[in-house]
């Protein structure tokens, strides 16, 4: 009786272990796989912050031209509403993208406001970019978007060093300490037709839902 009970009991430890673990993801490196589920439970707590740094963009733009730029970064989130500016862009002037999900806006300096469903949508009609926006909000946090299957590669501290998520691949090249919570600071996206580079000066994470 006493070995059937220790076998269950093992058999409850090792499922309560591995329930973080979701069928979109494979994992791979040198991390510990249950540091990274403990590290990505926390963060995704995250549901509120506010981000200042600089951004590149490097975009090809057909004939064998490179259409390359950056700009100043203002991020602010909170739940599902986003404010993300940038000034500067590529030469464009400033834009600013509001919205949640189903109602994005986009207003570009000197050119004027648009309305969409998506944010992916806005960037590629009026900006030219193909940019998984809803990715991003994700991403930025080192973690890789729920919804679909992704390669995540961890470094040794168990963070996120490396992740391909629906054609892009993400590089994090490193983190940062904000409020006890362990945050990318510096990041790469490589796209088919699209390279970004993301700096994050200032991180102001937050928790809004409890």
């Amino acid at each position: 009786m006493r070995l059937r009970l220790l076998i269950v009991i093992s058999l409850i430890t090792l499922l309560s272990g591995c329930a973080g673990l979701t069928p979109h993801e494979s994992l791979e490196g040198q991390g510990d796989p249950a540091r990274w589920q403990a590290h990505k439970q926390r963060i995704s707590t995250l549901d509120a912050w506010q981000i200042s740094g600089k951004v590149g963009i490097r975009a090809p733009r057909g004939a064998g031209k490179t259409e390359s730029g950056s700009a100043t970064l203002f991020w602010l989130q909170r739940q599902d509403y986003y404010d993300i500016r940038l000034s500067g862009p590529l030469g464009r002037g400033a834009a600013r993208l509001t919205g949640h999900p189903g109602a994005v806006t986009l207003e570009v300096a000197n050119q004027g406001r648009y309305q969409a469903d998506s944010p992916e949508a806005l960037l590629e009609e009026q900006l030219g970019w193909n940019l998984p926006v809803s990715h991003l909000i994700w991403w930025v946090r080192g973690l890789p978007a729920p919804a679909s299957k992704s390669i995540l590669t961890l470094d040794s501290t168990s963070h996120l060093a490396r992740m391909e998520q629906d054609g892009w691949q993400v590089e994090y090249l490193s983190y940062a300490e904000q409020n006890g919570y362990w945050l990318p600071d510096r990041l790469k996206l490589h796209g088919r037709n699209l390279d970004v580079t993301l700096v994050v000066k200032d991180w102001q994470p937050r928790q809004l839902g409890l």
